[in-house]
């Protein structure tokens, strides 16, 4: 069976539908179906059945999904081992950040992977941890981040390296009651408005779990993903939020370290299981490591 089309399969099984794989693949629609029939007559059996307007695995097609991941592990391993023949590590590694993370990391990355003679192509891209399984089908790095109470579920077949614990502050405007204070504690916060971010990305997390934990539900008024606009509405009095304590802000707003509960965000850099054994990828991962480790040292 060829390992092509093995992915397919694997990627169908992540994705759920032909068009994804296909916008995975960077093909048409067509092209991924007559690929998968032509692995199902390779298999001798039906391994895929209509489910309404999608399509879903059969038994078989589950099974095959399994053993197509121990073919692609094998493959990264042989490629890690031919790799490791060359004397240094060489050629391009992509990496994809949150945005949040890719100012903090990505350019002292670049310089320090270049001195090794790596290109690294980075991309910032806001979505939900939960989402690097995909991402990684066009990334061989995806740099995530997490609420610190948050329990990873990776599969077996995916790697989470640590980087960074980093807190998450409070910021109010030069205004607000509380700006003279070194600390806030929640309950003082009761009655403010607060600009959240969308559901599902890790600052939305945070504020759950902060209702959960201590009963203070902050009252979101405005969601907004991106940190400069979030600046902008803080410093125009609209309301408060949480920011993340290693962005640099533009406006002169007052940040508050909350006393009465810890808060923070981790980073991590996940890989396909045996990845890291390239040498590019593992060279990568370990300027990451020394990054990350500077940017802890400064808070120090």
């Amino acid at each position: 069976m060829d390992a092509g089309r093995l992915r397919m399969l694997r990627e169908l099984a992540d994705h759920g539908t032909v068009a994804a794989v296909a916008d995975v693949l960077s093909m048409t629609p067509s092209a991924v179906s007559q690929q998968l029939k032509i692995l199902q007559r390779e298999a001798g059996v039906a391994l895929i059945e209509p489910a309404g307007r999608r399509v879903r695995l059969t038994d078989a097609g589950r099974v095959l999904v399994g053993h197509a991941d121990a073919v692609l592990a094998a493959l990264e391993r042989a490629r890690a081992e031919m790799d490791s023949y060359r004397t240094s590590p060489q050629g391009t590694v992509s990496v994809s950040f949150f945005p949040s993370g890719a100012a903090m990391l990505l350019a002292p990355l670049i310089i320090r992977a270049r001195d090794r003679g790596i290109e690294v192509l980075g991309r910032d891209i806001d979505v939900p941890a939960s989402r690097a399984p995909q991402q990684l089908a066009e990334f061989d790095i995806v740099v995530v981040h997490r609420d610190e109470r948050a329990v990873p579920d990776w599969e077996p077949r995916f790697t989470a390296t640590e980087l960074l614990r980093e807190p998450l502050d409070v910021v109010v405007s030069a205004e607000h009651s509380l700006a003279r204070h070194d600390r806030v504690r929640l309950a003082e916060l009761t009655d403010d408005r607060w600009i959240g971010v969308e559901g599902g990305l890790v600052l939305d997390d945070v504020l759950t779990s902060i209702t959960l934990l201590t009963g203070v539900q902050p009252r979101i008024t405005q969601r907004v993903n991106d940190f400069r606009v979030v600046e902008e509405l803080v410093h125009a009095g609209l309301g408060i939020a949480l920011m993340p304590r290693h962005v640099l802000l533009t406006r002169p707003l007052v940040r508050l370290p909350v006393s009465d509960i810890t808060l923070a965000r981790r980073i991590e850099a996940v890989t396909r299981t045996g990845a890291a054994t390239r040498p590019a990828v593992g060279a990568v991962l370990d300027e990451l490591r020394a990054v990350a480790a500077a940017v802890s040292a400064a808070d120090a």
